[in-house]
């Protein structure tokens, strides 16, 4: 199982200096991938009463692509967005984008993708959030010809490509894709028909739907045609508020359900830590990259003895 890291995107701040600080502790703890998600832009809750959603206007998320560039040349971890939310950009631009990463990193991409949940995101950048879930399918098939063909045609529902390539190609071709998914059994089960791996949103543990969505990622896999035991999993550790003993026991859960990769997620105030807390008192609960640190140093410590 390999061990990785959560980029704390609501956490480290904007000072390049942090950045390299935590991501170069990370490295020497051990860990051999770093995650990052996405948002392009924040919802100012204000002016939205009855807003649900897990992130707003005051919560900052560097773009991981363009994070990713900067990082390619400062590490040698594997670099694994999770998630992209592919439906709203442009199929064709995040091809030639992690094509281009791909090169930079010597090979190292992994891309997740997700379908994500925020309309204002999707409105501000021009696409229809209603069609999200069959725009991706589409999308995972363009994209994989993309870093595969020199000269692509392809006539979808939402993209046309004639006659015209990308170049250079990727290191990887294709790169593999990841897939995120929340509750849902259709969104589950496409993991497992169309992915490379399976970017796990919820913990194991008592009461946890943790198992059921692994079993239903791997049955759509299996409907598919598809083996599902070479599937990817990706699991979270969050550290904040547990002991070494906790941690060790989580990462024991997530190897038992056939995890190959798991991340430490370092941050005080996530959506798996302090629930009591309201966005905006989250957005102001950081953690110093001091802390940050030592929460990575301390479950790749508890780690190495599982």
């Amino acid at each position: 199982m390999q061990i990785g890291v959560m980029f704390p995107q609501n956490e480290i701040g904007s000072d390049v200096d942090d950045i390299r600080t935590f991501v170069d502790a990370c490295a020497a703890a051990g860990c051999r991938h770093i995650w990052a998600t996405d948002h392009v832009i924040g919802a100012d809750t204000a002016r939205r009463p009855g807003w649900s959603g897990a992130y707003g206007v005051e919560h900052e998320f560097h773009e991981p692509l363009i994070l990713f560039a900067y990082l390619a040349a400062i590490c040698d971890m594997d670099l694994v967005t999770g998630v992209i939310i592919l439906p709203q950009r442009q199929t064709v631009l995040v091809a030639k984008q992690a094509a281009n990463l791909d090169i930079l990193c010597k090979g190292r991409l992994r891309l997740g993708v997700g379908v994500g949940w925020n309309p204002v995101e999707f409105e501000a950048l021009g696409e229809d959030f209603h069609v999200r879930g069959r725009r991706m399918e589409e999308q995972v098939t363009l994209l994989r010809k993309l870093w595969t063909e020199p000269v692509v045609d392809f006539e979808g529902e939402f993209d046309v490509v004639r006659g015209a390539g990308l170049a250079p190609l990727p290191i990887q071709r294709p790169i593999p894709i990841w897939m995120g998914a929340g509750d849902a059994p259709a969104a589950l089960k496409r993991v497992g028909r169309l992915a490379d791996g399976y970017l796990a949103q919820r913990q194991p543990g008592p009461g946890s739907p943790c198992e059921t969505h692994l079993a239903l990622v791997r049955e759509g896999a299996r409907e598919a045609g598809r083996d599902p035991d070479k599937l990817g999993v990706q699991g979270l550790l969050p550290v904040e508020g547990r002991t070494a003993d906790d941690l060790r026991q989580t990462a024991r859960r997530w190897r038992d359900l056939g995890c190959s990769h798991l991340s430490i997620d370092p941050r005080s105030v996530s959506l798996h830590v302090r629930q009591d807390l309201s966005m905006a008192e989250k957005a102001r609960s950081k953690a110093s990259t001091a802390r940050l640190i030592e929460n990575v140093t301390r479950a790749a410590e508890a780690l190495a003895t599982v």
